[in-house]
């Protein structure tokens, strides 16, 4: 006789397990802690076999006997619904693998220790604030366009566009990788170009070529209002085109006076690559003043404590008081010099490499910190010429690239 409801909780537990028959090879079985677990009997080839469809307390009897039934189809289609559970559940395991999560994550882990730790970190936050939580557990190859664009509508939806479009960006990045390693065959981020809300990035500021000479004249005379420390360091800035952090956190070590040249090693630079910035004759003038007057400190430009450097919004603050809030900032002296240098004819090639924009092939990335080495030393003793005649009131004059 099939079950009822109110047989199994009537059913009591005994000292041995107790079964409660269903029909068609489904019963319940009674632990003597108390347990109930539905249970489906068959033969396979000739073998008896058993296979669990549950507890008691999550499956009742009616979702166990369209389980049982189920098994039952599979075994009369010829299968063994005990290996077919085997086969799902390694499917299964396979698909959590290659997760977008999990080819994030591998991606991610590939590609950190090229970055410097705070993008590393922006990277991160990225990926699990706004994709993992929405497809991370999908995996990579079964994503379509229109989950991705769901995504990142929830980001716009949030007003952060500019947020929204690094993150379509990042998942790009990932579908290349999962691409590369077979996880999938196609890069949705292509399909969702034109999908987002047009934003355009916000820039940092970056006077025009025509206003630099009052500036480098300001900077001059920024002893007046502020310090003779910070004048320096924006003379220098402006000498070396570095990025901002790459001065502030410059150690005398780095640096060789006598050959002319700055070593910034690979841990301070963005890209993760050991860089060379030849020094033009003013800029080695420039570092003797700043040694003589930085009082003995491992950093070329010490704060308050000797121990650490000045903040990063020294120089920031020092341009505020110039006059040029809004205007200028430490990174727009590396645009000007892009600007000027790049019409004044200097190769390309040899701009960027002085800027040390990315260079990500690590095979490449070995050999190219003395790449155009004798083209850039020439580049930056012109520049700092220019840089002079600027100040003692030349008005912008077309560099003479040298031969």
């Amino acid at each position: 006789m099939p079950l009822t409801a109110t047989a199994i909780r009537n059913a009591k537990p005994g000292p041995t397990p107790v079964r409660l028959y269903d029909s068609g090879g489904l019963y319940l079985e009674i632990a003597p802690a108390g347990g109930r677990w539905w249970r489906f009997a068959y033969r396979f080839c000739g073998k008896r076999k058993l296979i669990s469809l549950g507890v008691f307390q999550d499956v009742p009897l009616a979702v166990a006997r369209d389980r049982r039934d189920a098994m039952r189809k599979l075994l009369a289609d010829g299968k063994d619904p005990s290996a077919k559970r085997k086969t799902d559940k390694r499917e299964a395991a396979g698909r959590a693998a290659n997760s977008f999560e999990a080819v994030a994550r591998e991606w991610y882990q590939k590609q950190v220790h090229t970055w410097v730790p705070s993008h590393a970190s922006d990277v991160l936050r990225r990926l699990e604030s706004n994709l993992f939580p929405e497809i991370g557990a999908t995996p990579i190859s079964d994503l379509t366009a229109p989950a991705m664009l769901s995504a990142l509508r929830k980001v716009e939806h949030r007003g952060a566009h500019d947020l929204a479009h690094r993150v379509l960006q990042v998942s790009g990045q990932v579908f290349r990788y999962g691409i590369a390693t077979g996880c999938c065959e196609r890069d949705l981020s292509i399909d969702l170009r034109g999908a987002l809300a047009p934003h355009k990035g916000k820039h940092q500021a970056a006077i025009t070529p025509e206003e630099l000479p009052g500036l480098l004249r300001s900077i001059d005379g920024y002893a007046e209002l502020g310090d003779r420390l910070t004048s320096l360091a924006l003379r220098l800035l402006a000498l070396t085109f570095v990025r901002t952090g790459e001065l502030i956190g410059a150690q005398w070590e780095e640096f060789d006076l006598d050959s002319a040249a700055w070593i910034i090693p690979a841990e301070r630079m963005k890209m993760k690559t050991e860089h060379v910035v030849p020094l033009s004759r003013q800029t080695v003038e420039t570092l003797r003043d700043v040694r003589a007057i930085g009082g003995g400190s491992r950093y070329v430009f010490p704060g308050r404590n000797p121990d650490k450097p000045i903040s990063n919004n020294t120089m920031l603050f020092a341009l505020y008081r110039l006059g040029y809030k809004g205007r200028m900032t430490g990174h727009g002296f590396r645009s000007v010099a892009s600007t000027m240098l790049n019409e004044a004819g200097f190769r390309g090639d040899v701009v960027e490499r002085q800027l040390a924009h990315g260079e990500r092939d690590e095979i490449r990335g070995a050999y190219n910190r003395a790449e155009y080495l004798p083209e850039r030393r020439a580049m930056m003793q012109r520049w700092a010429d220019m840089l002079d005649a600027l100040a003692q009131g030349a008005q912008v004059i077309p560099l003479q690239r040298h031969a």
